[in-house]
């Protein structure tokens, strides 16, 4: 089938069908599906987080290797353990032409979590009494208890400075290079750039982001020339047989995205680990990174991207290596018989309608049949799927974590008791008094060597426990026009390549 299906899309990919574009001033950047929210105090999905964070800025910003550098806040003090003291970088402004204050940064911090905005990120700011402006540009966070995950809470895709007093619906104003123009649901988004940026301005003065359901049709957009970005919302078959044309090139990047798959452990099924165990070693994940993404990936156990200060290496937690005979083992101690014809139980997988992971969904339904689970897959488009995951409408469904994997305080948010939705992402409603003792912990303790080795314990037991597969971590693919240099993809897979594009003075014909 995927052979025959790359055959087909070849030739229309290598056709010499490049058309001149009605507005060469523009980028044009295929998407998958629309943000579900630009504010991104509310906006969880990667595309709200991803073009949000192009218009609202945070206080710190990831490099990298994933450590915090000052942004919008110039410095940070901690005089005490309950206390962070953040000054503000001057001469900084709104779209709407006012300055950056402290009182801006506090009211967004407060807004996160005093029920001015509904938001699964207030999980993150429980800890927080309160924020104040102690200065014209010096803003002040007293915390209940510490908390070390807050720095990370105020970066990039994560966090967004509003206008002070901006409620669940306010206009969308933020300091970031790009100014919001307009947004059509399920069609684009239109970005100007910020003429008076504090920073280094974009070099392109508009961004039309559009809404392409069809992976083939963002191929095709991009072959054609009416499109000029497409960042990881294409298989790898169809951006292998675009390396050899002229028009296009393909960036690659390690990144940190991560793959996986979420059990409602409510379920009366997914509640014993036996069978969320078997699940794991049912699943041949070095087969399918290399059948399904032509080896742009690499195998992750863990949800911390690899290389960090707090994850796991593979022999220090278990590791769900392929092994079919010990999930049947573990399907049949969980008292899973098989019938006459093989099957022991039957489940139920959601997805979004992407091909990609609609073609995973199938391998795995592939895979899980050979130990004897039936797995009935469902797809929707983004917004109806999404909805059902984050009020628990599943036994299983598959999602990637974009960014926000790269902290160890993910797992407060993610998997802690009092993170479950619409306070946090522990969508599955996992709950454990040994998990959110350590997560507690964790966020209480500034030294990073004591933070590791709780974390590795953290880590020890969510690998037994195997409330989610972690499946993969996927490299940063963005496919561009010729027309377009200094696209530069980042680890966390963010659209900051718009930050740095330039349109070249004589594209490729």
């Amino acid at each position: 089938m995927r052979k025959g299906l790359a055959l087909f899309i070849l030739p229309l990919l290598l056709c010499d069908c490049h058309q001149k574009r009605p507005n060469l001033s523009t980028i044009v950047v295929d998407i998958e599906s629309s943000p579900n929210n630009l504010d991104i105090r509310m906006g969880t999905d990667a595309q709200s987080e991803h073009i949000g964070s192009l218009v609202f800025e945070s206080l710190v910003r990831k490099d990298e290797h994933y450590n915090l550098q000052p942004f919008l806040a110039e410095s940070w003090q901690q005089p005490d353990p309950l206390t962070f003291v953040f000054q503000i970088r001057p001469n900084v402004f709104f779209h709407d032409g006012s300055s950056l204050t402290a009182a801006d940064v506090a009211w967004t911090i407060e807004s996160m979590h005093n029920g001015a905005i509904l938001t699964s990120k207030s999980g993150s700011f429980t800890n927080v009494v309160r924020a104040e402006a102690t200065g014209p540009l010096t803003c002040t966070v007293h915390l209940k208890k510490p908390d070390a995950g807050l720095l990370f809470n105020l970066s990039d895709g994560l966090f967004g400075v509003v206008k002070n007093g901006a409620g669940k619906n306010a206009p969308l104003i933020g300091t970031g290079p790009f100014r919001y123009v307009s947004q059509v649901v399920d069609k684009e988004v239109l970005l100007d750039r910020n003429e008076h940026y504090w920073g280094a301005p974009a070099h392109v003065p508009h961004v039309r982001i559009e809404v392409v359901p069809d992976a083939i049709t963002r191929a095709l957009e991009i072959q054609k020339g009416s499109a000029d970005i497409v960042s990881n919302a294409l298989s790898l078959d169809t951006v292998y047989a675009m390396r050899s044309d002229p028009n296009v090139r393909v960036e690659t990047y390690p990144g940190s995205i991560l793959n996986y798959l979420n059990f409602n452990t409510l379920d009366p099924i997914l509640r014993d680990a036996r069978v969320r165990q078997a699940i794991s070693f049912a699943i041949d994940r070095p087969a399918i990174i290399h059948a399904l993404f032509r080896d742009e990936a690499r195998l992750a156990n863990s949800m911390l991207p690899e290389g960090h200060w707090a994850g796991a290496t593979p022999n220090e937690i278990l590791t769900y290596n392929y092994d079919p005979a010990r999930a049947r083992a573990l399907l049949e101690a969980a008292g899973y018989k098989s019938d006459n014809k093989g099957t022991r139980l039957h489940l139920t997988l959601k997805t979004s309608t992407d091909d990609t992971t609609r073609l995973l969904a199938i391998i795995v339904q592939q895979q899980l049949r050979n130990v004897g689970i039936d797995l009935e897959l469902r797809a929707n488009e983004f917004g109806t799927f999404y909805a059902d995951v984050t009020k628990g409408a599943f036994q299983i469904y598959a999602l990637r974590w974009i960014g926000a994997n790269e902290d160890p305080d993910i797992y407060r948010y993610v998997y802690a008791t009092n993170s479950f939705p619409p306070k946090g992402a522990n969508r599955g409603r996992f709950s454990s008094p040994q998990v959110d003792a350590l997560i507690e912990q964790g966020q209480a303790e500034f030294d990073q060597a004591k933070r590791r080795v709780i974390y590795l314990e953290l880590q020890h037991i969510l690998a037994e426990q195997e409330p989610s597969v972690n499946l993969w971590y996927l490299n940063n693919v963005v496919v561009h026009s010729a027309r377009l240099k200094n696209v530069r993809p980042t680890p966390s897979a963010t659209y900051d390549f718009l930050r740095t594009a330039e349109i070249a003075s004589s594209p490729a014909q």
